[in-house]
């Protein structure tokens, strides 16, 4: 029995949202990438109603990372100790379309690197490869206030997206991020109330609600996938339905949270059957999930599990 189309029709749209600046606007990037514009639920209404095709940001740390299962370091062992290789792997080998370069080093309870650091390390992948970057702080609010507004200057004019801003932690980084021309991620810990007062006070800045990208917390497959599904698809049909500070394209944090799983983690788990292939499996499952809620941009972290997610992308976009 064939299945019904969705036909409903909506008088919102998500925001379309183009990353990355060339030469031809001011930047470096020999690429741009175009996120958003859904007029329709997934699989919703007609081709024209769909959006734009969901992209994938591979994961590259500022340094090495310590805590990774061998399942997922293995890839990447002989690049670990360059961010600029390690970003031009994930380009040329493994078909990332963004970079999404995670400053996890700067934090206090790591390896506490300083802004120089941090600056150094962004300039060495923006000059490794041509696709957009997006640049992620640390989560820790003192640290990432002394460090990102350096990191969005060293970046200036290449129209990056950069975060994350917070309910109580905004002011610097919406402002930096205007004053440098760059594209910001409002974080919310899967709460979609919280997530429209973040687009809110970042709006009450001065910045365009156009440059906004959403950012639920992920729950991944069998940690929380089907509430992180439900708020999703909530924030989708805000938009679509009017609602102009919930019409942001989404960004969704897979690669993190499905190898925080002890199912994908774990090496020795007898009758789990093997390592190497539960783990990218995960991965895999979680970013499928979490497309047909409508995210637009996923951050993902095994080769493997990027390239199933992206044939899904290939067949259903």
């Amino acid at each position: 029995m064939p299945v019904p189309e969705i036909t409903d029709s909506f008088t919102g749209s998500v925001n379309r949202v183009t990353l990355g600046a060339t030469k031809e606007d001011g930047g470096t990037r020999t690429l741009t990438i175009t996120i958003g514009g859904a007029r329709n639920v997934v699989y919703g209404g007609s081709a024209e109603d769909a959006s734009e095709k969901p992209v994938i940001a591979m994961d590259v740390l500022d340094s090495k990372p310590s805590d990774w299962p061998e399942t997922l370091a293995e890839p990447y062992e002989d690049v670990m100790d360059s961010p600029g290789d390690w970003a031009k792997k994930c380009v040329e080998q493994f078909g990332a379309d963004l970079i999404c370069l995670i400053f996890e080093g700067i934090h206090p309870d790591k390896d506490d690197n300083d802004a120089a650091h941090a600056v150094k390390v962004t300039q060495e992948v923006l000059k490794a490869v041509g696709v957009p970057l997006i640049l992620w702080g640390c989560g820790n609010d003192e640290k990432d206030n002394q460090v990102m507004p350096k990191v969005s200057g060293a970046a200036k004019g290449e129209k990056c997206l950069i975060g994350t801003i917070t309910e109580d932690n905004y002011k610097s980084l919406t402002a930096i991020a205007l004053a440098d021309g760059h594209y910001l991620i409002s974080e919310a810990p899967i709460d979609i109330n919280i997530a429209k007062q973040v687009n809110i006070l970042a709006s009450d800045m001065g910045f365009p609600l156009e440059r906004i990208v959403t950012f639920q917390s992920t729950g991944a497959l069998g940690y929380g996938i089907e509430y992180a599904y439900s708020i999703q698809e909530r924030q989708r049909l805000a938009a679509l339905t009017g609602d102009k500070m919930m019409a942001m394209p989404a960004i969704c944090d897979v690669g993190y949270e499905s190898w925080r799983a002890k199912e994908a983690k774990l090496a020795d788990a007898p009758g789990w059957g093997e390592a190497a292939d539960r783990g990218p499996m995960w991965e895999a499952t979680t970013a499928i999930c979490l497309l047909q809620a409508g995210v637009d941009i996923i951050r993902m972290r095994h080769p493997r599990a990027v390239t199933t997610t992206k044939n899904f992308i290939n067949q259903i976009w």
